[in-house]
């Protein structure tokens, strides 16, 4: 059977636009991934049809990442500035880890988060109705094994109480939907079956189910003890794996040479976002082009605090790690344990330069 025409990518300084060329579309736009039943089409869907990507790909299976390789393997490189012939190496060992954010830094709450996949279900782009229910299924098990301070509740968003989600919401622990880049890209079919949050009974260790990737594993909390943080994260990692094998004889999806399997390749490698919330009245007078090009020279990405989107409101930023891939998760949080550090003592000296 022959593919179908080429299709007119809207975004055309995207990612997309550069590897998806008449001939790979010619190669490849008939394939279909046996794990999901995903195409190039429906994996290119969003600089399809927006104008504002930057990257534009998603992976329906940890099969699209190979079917599709002759688009994923160049964008991947480029993207990430790694290697042809990159390898991954994770390192969760929190005692690596030197240092903390100095104590007197203004520091109101630091998060880390990865993704993780279990192998044999399709990634939330392509997986099947009843893929994503074995997940919650499976996950639901799996969470009632979990003991000690990781120890809590399963929430799931079908029948969830009004007044239940909204706090959730509030609360900034509870994913939402409405995100044009995630219907499109088909990771909002049969919206709230399958989903939902698990989060210990402190509200520090969290994990959300079948949002952008089968698992999303969070770990926050006030302050900022960064090391606290991500031994928390590694520790219950580690029991969710274990906990998923013993259910299911099943493991996360791993690569040897993208790491960890996500449905964006923008996270592959560590999938891991290691952040502060952080006041930074210096470089808000400053300006924010100057923390934008100061955060780049440390390798760190800078937001506004109501996420991704939500834009800047006062001196409170989201400090981040900026690379996923090509670094182990101790390194990137020791980076950003550093420049967070080298931030604040920047701040205080354009505090001084403005006359704060």
């Amino acid at each position: 059977m022959s593919g179908e025409p080429f299709p007119e990518i809207k975004s055309k300084h995207s990612l997309v636009a550069k590897y998806v060329t008449q001939p790979i579309w010619e190669k490849l736009s008939s394939v279909v991934t046996k794990t999901s039943g995903f195409t190039l089409a429906k994996a290119i869907s969003c600089a399809v049809e927006y104008d504002d990507q930057h990257c534009g790909i998603y992976a329906g299976d940890w099969d699209s990442y190979k079917d599709f390789a002759d688009v994923f393997d160049p964008l991947i490189q480029d993207y990430h500035g790694i290697s042809a012939d990159a390898v991954h190496t994770s390192d969760m060992d929190a005692s690596k880890i030197q240092g903390t954010i100095d104590p007197s830094a203004p520091v109101h709450s630091t998060r880390i988060r990865v993704g993780r996949n279990i192998d044999g279900f399709g990634l939330s782009p392509g997986i099947t109705k009843d893929q994503r229910l074995g997940v919650e299924g499976l996950m639901k098990k799996a969470f009632a094994n979990l003991t000690g301070d990781l120890a809590g509740t399963y929430y799931p968003l079908t029948g969830m109480e009004e007044k239940v989600r909204q706090q959730l919401v509030d609360d900034h622990f509870l994913f939402v939907s409405g995100d044009k880049n995630l219907i499109t890209a088909g990771m909002e079919r049969d919206w709230p079956e399958g989903r939902g949050i698990f989060h210990n009974k402190e509200k520090t260790f969290l994990t959300w189910v079948n949002e952008e990737d089968q698992l999303r594993i969070i770990s926050m909390q006030k302050g900022g003890d960064v090391k606290a943080v991500f031994d928390r994260l590694a520790r219950g990692i580690q029991a969710v794996q274990d906990s998923v094998k013993k259910e299911s004889g099943k493991d996360f999806m791993l690569d040897a040479k993208y790491g960890f399997i996500h449905s964006c390749p923008t996270n592959l490698g560590t999938g891991m976002r290691a952040s502060v919330h952080v006041d930074l009245p210096g470089y808000t007078k400053e300006g924010v082009d100057a923390l934008k090009a100061r955060c780049e020279a440390l390798k760190l990405q800078p937001r506004g605090t109501r996420g991704e989107s939500g834009g800047q409101t006062g001196v409170t930023y989201d400090i981040s790690n900026k690379h996923r891939l090509g670094y182990s998760e101790v390194e990137l949080v020791q980076c950003m344990i550093d420049g967070v550090n080298t931030l604040v003592k920047e701040d205080i000296e354009l505090q001084k330069k403005h006359g704060l």
